[in-house]
């Protein structure tokens, strides 16, 4: 009974070991992927919400038509949240998503905080689209998706409410200059395209 309590013991031991061991000789390199499956590469990639700053992956965007915009409070084209919400509103039950990135690279035009950015977008405007955090959109130092969306189309932002089209498998179909408005023909025609 002693030597079958005293094997269990080391059993368990042993066990234990080489748990702890396997567990810190996983660096990131050797991790495995936690890419969800069906989720392109360009959208694997987390955010804070604009409104409670809770982590969101945008694969949950995955097979979604998807129109990403960097957004700003103070600006000449900042009247663009309403057609960008009444356009989420007309094609979301078809699978449109308008994606919103607060930036203050353009002009310092997005000056506050996001609790600030939340509540101008919220109260003024009745955005209802996802919101992200303030980010960088533009430089080497833009956030990761927009990192990507440059790659992808050897384009950039050059000025706020620059907008990308996302077809439902992860592909960049279009984009839009900041004078090009949400409820313009050719963003109206690319979006039910791609719907």
């Amino acid at each position: 009974m002693r030597l079958h309590t005293l094997t269990l013991r080391c059993t368990g031991l042993l066990l234990t070991l080489l748990t702890s061991a396997l567990s810190q000789a996983q660096t990131p390199d050797t991790m495995p992927n936690t890419t969800p499956p069906n989720c392109p590469s360009i959208l694997n990639h987390s955010f804070n919400r604009l409104q409670d700053e809770a982590p969101q992956n945008l694969c949950q965007y995955a097979g979604k038509v998807i129109l990403v915009v960097n957004t700003a409070s103070y600006c000449g084209f900042t009247g663009q949240y309403e057609g960008l919400e009444a356009l989420y509103a007309k094609y979301k039950d078809k699978g449109l998503v308008v994606l919103g990135f607060p930036s203050n690279d353009f002009g310092k035009q997005e000056p506050g905080s996001d609790k600030e950015i939340a509540d101008f977008c919220f109260n003024t405007y009745a955005v209802k689209f996802p919101m992200f955090s303030k980010s960088v959109v533009s430089g080497p130092n833009s956030n990761p998706l927009y990192q990507a969306l440059a790659k992808e189309t050897g384009r950039t932002p050059k000025w706020n409410f620059y907008k990308y089209l996302i077809d439902r498998n992860g592909k960049v179909v279009d984009s839009f200059n900041s004078l090009t408005g949400p409820q313009s023909k050719s963003v109206i025609s690319a979006i039910e395209k791609a719907l």
